[in-house]
């Protein structure tokens, strides 16, 4: 079984670690400060104290961290970043929500080195992670991507591949175009039926059971409800997605307003109110 390390343990990543440590793969991890990944620890991952010390020794990597430029930092530092200790016949996979320009930069890097690379970003929040749920969404190599399948068994209940470096995180943009959409709308949602004078948790049972349904109403309107605001996903990340999913629509010539005004509403509550680290549901403290 081959060695797995993994470079990120927030929310996402150590749930997709409890879940490798469960199936019994011998998991390392590296993060900044190692009081953080404690709890892994507990569970039996072991520590290294840099990207480069952990690519010595593991054969695959997996990168979930914050914003593009820290992949950058952990992949091309030249002192401790894993490009200074990869080797041929080891693989990588970031599955960091980033920049398909970057993903291809780091594809074609390794491709080089005779290393495989994917980008395989994923969806599902906190709740997926921790019940092995996700949705990934690959780009690389079709060998690579079949060798990482018994991993994506572990970690997800819905894996595809979509073509060449960078097109996981065209897939992951799609996503989040899809998903601001949903956040507004059970935002504006909850605002009106308020206003209304609706019994909100009835209002919420009623519209599971209709075309209205979706994912993130059912996920967060609950911990709304219960004045939950924990990040499931940081509303900071949440908006560098939006920034990019507009950068690359414009590259390919489109306009998406509804996106732009979600990523608008968001900057209000991310740069404005200095709520970046509430969960995605925080969007309705715009009103409340």
């Amino acid at each position: 079984m081959k060695k797995i390390g993994f470079i990120g343990t927030g929310v996402m990543g150590s749930g997709i670690i409890n879940n490798l440590l469960k199936a019994n793969y011998d998991v390392s991890v590296y993060t900044r400060t190692e009081s953080k990944a404690e709890p892994l620890l507990k569970e039996g991952a072991k520590w290294f104290n840099s990207p480069k010390d952990l690519t010595e020794n593991v054969d695959i990597i997996f990168t979930m961290v914050g914003f593009p430029q820290d992949v950058k930092d952990v992949y091309l530092d030249p002192q401790t970043g894993v490009f200074t200790s990869l080797k041929a016949g080891q693989m990588i996979v970031d599955m960091t929500t980033s920049t398909p320009t970057l993903a291809k930069e780091l594809g074609e890097k390794a491709e080089k080195m005779n290393v495989e690379c994917l980008d395989a970003p994923v969806s599902g929040g906190d709740v997926g992670a921790r019940d092995g749920k996700l949705t990934i969404m690959v780009g690389g190599s079709q060998k690579a991507y079949d060798e990482l399948i018994p991993l994506f068994k572990v970690i997800g209940q819905s894996y595809h591949r979509f073509g060449s470096y960078g097109a996981g995180q065209h897939t992951k943009m799609a996503n989040q175009i899809m998903i601001a959409g949903t956040m507004t709308g059970l935002t504006e949602m909850l605002v009106y039926a308020k206003a209304a004078g609706l019994d909100l948790p009835d209002v919420l049972k009623t519209l599971e059971g209709g075309g209205a349904d979706n994912w993130s109403m059912e996920n967060y309107v609950p911990r709304i409800l219960n004045g939950d605001f924990k990040p499931g996903f940081f509303s900071k990340h949440f908006l560098k997605d939006l920034r990019i999913a507009l950068e690359e629509s414009e590259k390919m010539g489109l306009d998406l307003p509804a996106t732009k005004q979600a990523k608008a509403l968001y900057e209000k509550l991310v740069d404005d109110k200095g709520l970046g680290n509430d969960g995605t549901q925080a969007l309705v403290k715009l009103w409340w």
